[in-house]
């Protein structure tokens, strides 16, 4: 009996050490995504700037893009790309900036295929996990594009602390 219940207690400790062939994850949906841009867009109209606001889920997929009518044209992509730099470096795109300029021994991440390393772009986090990010391109410098992602995020904030 002693015996049986050792090998009991091995078999269920090796199935409970046994990884699970799934897992879940958190992403944004793209009724939130569509706030967060709208918030965001919102923000920046309110401070005088036209942009273009881009809304990622966690893997870098583009779910929204909202371009003010006055916005360069090349403010859709330069959004997208902030949004993906920051979900993919997990940081901010303006301290990305800051540790990646010329002579720093990471610059070389600057000529990375669709990296766009100017703020405007942040990580979008739910609970803990990341869900997506946005970026903000348009306003006359990174830290007020930055502004108007953190309204965006501000708008959503209490669906994603659940």
């Amino acid at each position: 009996m002693r015996k049986l219940a050792s090998i009991l207690a091995l078999a269920c400790a090796a199935a409970g050490a046994q990884q699970a062939a799934t897992f879940q994850v958190r992403t944004i949906t793209p009724e939130a995504a569509l706030r967060a841009a709208r918030a965001a867009l919102a923000s920046c109209a309110k401070s005088g700037y036209q942009v273009a606001v881009a809304v990622t889920d966690r893997a870098g997929n583009p779910l929204v893009m909202l371009r003010d009518r006055l916005a360069g044209p090349h403010t859709p992509a330069t959004a997208t790309g902030k949004a993906y730099t920051a979900l993919t470096f997990k940081i901010d795109t303006l301290s990305l900036a800051r540790l990646i300029q010329a002579g720093q021994p990471m610059s070389g991440i600057r000529e990375l295929p669709g990296v766009v390393a100017l703020g405007g772009g942040l990580m979008i986090e739910s609970a803990g996990s990341l869900a997506g990010a946005i970026g903000v391109s348009g306003a006359p410098n990174g830290e007020a594009d930055e502004a108007c992602a953190r309204a965006g995020i501000a708008e959503i904030k209490d669906d994603l602390e659940f």
